[in-house]
């Protein structure tokens, strides 16, 4: 069977939680190496699993957002979720993830051309993805470039008070 995406179900909660921990190991180790030691600590006082993991459990049951999952054989190996804004006709992508175990096979570009799809679908004339300046996050701003996705530098500054 290959990799197909489908509508996410509550019943795919728990294994898209769990990818996106496994794939986001990574991304918060860079997070916390590139941060201020006492910000980091701010944003993340019980360790950023906690906070990912509601983060994650939010989308999901968000009503103002759709979230696809991939799925390979069974398996649920990435997910992503979109947010539509009628009003400027942009849509978002919100939060992507794939399993680390499968990833470098396309999933994250197939599960990030889908969502592009749907927006187009639901008439929106931009389509925006935020990611991290950090080494953790190069492979997906490699993805979004590869994708056509132009990058607007935006600096963002923290200082813990």
């Amino acid at each position: 069977m290959e990799m197909q995406i489908e509508p996410y179900k509550p019943q795919y909660l728990d294994g898209v939680i769990s990818l996106s921990l496994r794939a986001w190991t990574p991304v918060f180790g860079s997070i916390q190496n590139t941060m201020d030691a006492d910000v980091y600590q701010v944003f993340y006082p019980d360790s950023w699993r906690v906070s990912q993991q509601k983060a994650v459990e939010d989308v999901c049951a968000a009503e103002d957002t759709n979230v696809w999952v991939a799925l390979d054989t069974g398996a649920t190996v990435g997910f992503v979720a979109v947010k539509l804004d009628s009003e400027s006709s942009m849509g978002e992508i919100y939060m992507v993830a794939v399993d680390p175990d499968f990833q470098g096979r396309g999933i994250g570009s197939a599960l990030t051309k889908f969502a592009i799809d749907r927006m187009k679908d639901a008439g929106m004339s931009i389509a925006m993805v935020e990611t991290g300046g950090d080494p953790g996050h190069a492979p997906a701003r490699r993805t979004y470039e590869k994708l056509g996705f132009g990058l607007l530098p935006i600096s963002r500054y923290f200082k813990k008070l």
